[in-house]
């Protein structure tokens, strides 16, 4: 299982509606892309940070592990807005208002990913694609995304036991060594994917499967306690946000 999974597995909100954690988290990403990036989504990202390492009980470590790799894109990302091609400065110069504009850029993009993070720290995938069948997703799309996600796990824990028994062989030794482990590594985890899937579907077949994938669903209600907080804060960081524009620009 992968880490933010088991995370979500075990939140403090696990038992809670996923509309209740999406208004939330997904409110938050909304607000992050709409308000300006100072101070809108400096807030935004005050409040996600809070939120996860407060209520939802989200280990720091577990969470600076998970949003390392987005941040890295945003970095990336706004790198580029540090210089510009062309122009009186010549073929490539730095962007008068480049440092901004990247800061601006980082600043948006971590808290848009902090909310979508606070979302996929708190509800299981097992608890979200089953309900989505109701909010009028046609079920055959929803199977095959169960089927994809409980299958990746498979793959994954396939290629561990794989590089594990090659590691135990001195596959990875030298440099040609660990190229031909990669690619043995490689075509045993395709060939036992074809084998899974055939299992998968012989077997879908023997208990007279029909089209539809039935799963045990948690029971969870809407909290309208915990939505219309929710949505109180959202509401808060906006006008806070549109208060603050002004003065702080």
């Amino acid at each position: 299982m992968l880490p933010i999974d088991a995370a979500a597995h075990g939140s403090r909100w696990r038992r809670r509606h996923p509309v209740d954690k999406a208004v939330l988290g997904l409110g938050l990403t909304a607000l992050a892309v709409s308000l300006p990036p100072w101070p809108g989504a400096a807030l935004v990202l005050l409040t996600a940070l809070a939120v996860l390492l407060g209520p939802a009980g989200v280990p720091g470590r577990r969470l600076w592990r998970a949003c390392r790799v987005p941040l890295g894109f945003c970095v990336t990302g706004a790198l580029t807005l540090l210089v510009q091609v062309g122009g009186p400065g010549g073929w490539v110069s730095l962007a008068e208002d480049g440092p901004v504009r990247a800061g601006e850029l980082v600043l948006r993009t971590s808290a848009a990913s902090l909310g979508v993070l606070l979302f996929a720290f708190t509800t299981p995938m097992s608890d979200l694609l089953p309900r989505l069948v109701g909010a009028g997703v046609p079920a055959p799309i929803v199977d095959v995304a169960l089927v994809t996600y409980r299958m990746s796990f498979l793959l994954l824990d396939s290629v561990r036991r794989v590089r594990q028994a090659q590691a135990a062989r001195l596959g990875h030794t030298t440099r040609s060594a660990s190229w031909r482990s990669l690619g043995g590594l490689g075509a045993t985890a395709f060939v036992r994917a074809f084998d899974r899937a055939a299992r998968l579907q012989t077997g879908l077949a023997g208990r007279g499967y029909d089209g539809t994938l039935r799963v045990l669903v948690p029971e969870a209600r809407v909290s309208v306690r915990f939505t219309a907080a929710s949505a109180a804060l959202l509401a808060a960081l906006a006008a806070l946000a549109l208060a603050l524009e002004g003065p702080l620009s």
